[in-house]
């Protein structure tokens, strides 16, 4: 592997702009005056997918073996992922940081903390749910309801058992009162370390915070216990990108971690703008499907950023395509019509897709066929990806039809904009990405919209957070259903991070472990190395 100094040195990163975490990681400060002077010339690339099954669909392969056919060409790239979480780690996806020869590397490091951003982020989340329990506990000079405290507890491993409890329990605990934890990319902090563009952006965002109301109806945030500035303290080093490699030598930037379903799924814009001043061509992964990560990209994040992806790489995969299959295990129709859907969304956001099939050993030439015949119906370029395996000679051909892709001029647009009425926003993404009729809210939604909480929020993008595997609100609603609604459970205020979360059917901020949970597989050798992570 090339040294980090001569590495940084070839992307012309400052001497004093960059610090060493081991032998391969360094923290790359985004916000130094040498970097920001340069101009962000580099055209951004949307790596999305079809709606995938419980594993996934194969993005993160597909866009590290992508960035190393394109660095193996001389292409300056620069590819930006987030930081994995460690709940699906120990749960049932695994690792998220690629595999076979199209990963990141250290993967184990990656996939364990890296740097510990992630843990800066659940501290600074929970140092702000105990200054409201303090304050509580202490005379609650600002009249704050216990019963109408809005910000959770956090933590970065799914546990069922902390969706619903009670705080505060015991003499001289309290006041006691009902809580909850999510998963720390749900955190509102997770949000807003990945769209705040300096230190003081971050401060003020953190102050922004809706933490509850007071018992006359007042709305108060995070400002108001004076709580921003130890949370910012805290994310001082989580706020600068970490720069990494695959092993090809193809620079990757791991920033950030908000899930694609609970939030917007992306990595950080200071690693996109980063990468943009640094590489010619920079690839940028958003999670789940087009109706999730790759819609909230193109309608949320990057209008605060000021972005335009120029070309969309759709990734797909048989075993994903006949996950969807209705009519038995012959039929490839529902899966078809599913891969469809999204490259139709696609083409809502302005731009022509590039469908990238990733190639398994078990997968049938007769089935590999009608996936690239149906593609050459719709006029759709589809490369075979064989990155997995091969790395990023097998990603060569996608390399070119994204090349290409790029060529084309084109820019991305938003399908709504920000300041249209909230259920004109939701319809907009319900009917355009989902293929829906429309949503409807439920009794709690309606009194969350009268109550004032909601206050100035309903004017900013929506983040609309449903299941990845379906397209509508249920997820054994499979292929590409027609005729449905979705129900808005709840609508949750992000002041800090700007945008309103509507929570769609039965979704879950802290995810559970499945039965046989990854976990149990991963242990530690003998000599140090962990072992079992996939």
């Amino acid at each position: 592997m090339e040294p980090l100094d001569s590495l940084l040195e070839r992307l012309t990163v400052p001497p004093d702009a960059w610090e060493p975490f081991g032998r391969r990681v360094a923290k790359v400060d985004s916000n130094h005056p040498q970097i920001l002077d340069r101009p962000r010339k580099g055209k951004v690339v949307l790596i999305t997918g079809m709606t995938p099954t419980g594993h996934g669909v194969g993005k993160t392969v597909t866009m590290l073996s992508l960035a190393s056919a394109l660095h193996r060409r001389g292409t300056r790239v620069m590819a930006c992922l987030r930081q994995p979480s460690m709940g699906p780690v120990f749960g049932i996806k695994g690792g998220g940081a690629g595999g076979g020869r199209a990963t990141v590397e250290p993967f184990v490091e990656v996939n364990l903390g890296l740097t510990g951003d992630l843990d800066a982020v659940t501290n600074a989340h929970n140092l702000l749910a105990a200054l409201i329990d303090n304050h509580l506990h202490h005379g609650n000079a600002l009249n704050l309801d216990p019963e109408a405290v809005l910000w959770p507890r956090a933590l970065d491993v799914e546990d069922r058992a902390l969706r619903h409890l009670q705080v505060g329990l015991g003499t001289g605990n309290g006041p006691a009162r009902s809580g909850n934890f999510v998963i720390t990319p749900a955190s509102e902090v997770t949000a807003i370390l990945g769209l705040a563009e300096s230190p003081k952006d971050l401060t003020d965002r953190l102050g922004r915070i809706l933490i509850g109301k007071s018992r006359a109806g007042r709305i108060l945030r995070a400002s108001d216990l004076k709580a921003e500035g130890a949370m910012a303290a805290i994310l001082r080093k989580a706020i600068r990108p970490n720069l990494l490699t695959t092993p090809e030598g193809a620079p990757v930037l791991v920033h950030g971690g908000p899930f694609g379903n609970l939030s917007y799924g992306t990595t950080t814009l200071r690693s996109i703008h980063l990468a943009q001043r640094l590489a010619d061509v920079v690839l940028v992964e958003a999670g789940f499907g087009t109706d999730l990560g790759g819609e909230k990209f193109v309608d949320l994040v990057a209008p605060q950023g000021d972005l335009a992806p120029a070309a969309a790489v759709v990734v797909a995969s048989v075993p994903g395509i006949r996950a969807h299959s209705a009519g038995g295990p012959d039929s490839l129709t529902p899966g078809l019509e599913n891969l469809e859907k999204h490259l139709e969304n696609v083409r809502a956001f302005g731009l022509e897709p590039v469908v990238a099939l990733n190639q398994f050993p078990e997968d049938s030439e007769s089935d590999l066929r009608a996936v690239a015949d149906f593609c050459a119906s719709r006029r759709v370029g589809l490369a075979r990806n064989l990155g997995y395996a091969e790395g990023g000679a097998g990603a060569e051909a996608l390399g070119e039809l994204t090349l290409q892709a790029l060529g084309a001029g084109r820019r991305s647009r938003p399908i709504y904009q920000a300041g249209e009425p909230l259920m004109d926003k939701i319809n907009a993404v319900v009917k355009g990405m989902y293929g829906g009729e429309g949503a409807d809210l439920s009794s709690a939604a309606v009194e969350e919209q009268s109550s004032g909480v909601l206050e100035g929020t309903e004017r900013f993008p929506v983040c609309l957070a449903k299941t990845p595997l379906s397209l509508t609100d249920d997820p054994k609603r499979l292929g590409r259903p027609k005729g449905f609604r979705v129900q808005v459970q709840s609508l949750v205020p992000a002041a800090g991070a700007g945008y309103l979360v509507a929570l769609l059917g039965k979704i879950e901020t802290m995810p559970g472990l499945p039965g046989e949970p990854r976990a149990l597989e991963i242990r530690l050798g003998a000599d140090g190395t962990v072992l079992g992570i996939s």
